[in-house]
């Protein structure tokens, strides 16, 4: 079983949504390599569309997800429960800021 899992749940012609989260229990030295290897698996599937995640992350998971992903991706955005909405986290696009709430 995978240390983190990604999975795409929706898609369409300007958006990807992904969902993450935990898998077998593990330390985040081992959880970042799996997370690595599950948004790179992705990554194809998703190039151009803005992201939005959903689901628990690490501090360090994050850091790797946001990396792999901004390098082919205009935005990406994670969701927070409080606010029900995804918030822009990262943008290379003139159509979002970072804090933008989508």
């Amino acid at each position: 079983m995978a240390k983190y899992n990604v999975e795409v749940v929706e898609m369409n012609e300007n958006n990807a949504t992904l969902k993450i989260g935990f898998g077998e229990p593990a330390s985040n030295d081992q959880i970042v390599v799996d997370a690595k290897a599950a948004v790179e698996a992705v990554s194809e599937e998703v190039m151009g569309k803005t992201i939005l995640l959903n689901g628990p992350a690490s501090l360090p998971v994050a850091v790797v997800l946001a990396h792999a992903l901004c390098h082919i991706c205009p935005a990406i955005a994670v969701f927070d429960p409080k606010l029900g909405k995804y918030v822009v986290s990262v943008s290379h696009s003139a159509d979002y800021q970072v804090g933008d709430l989508l």
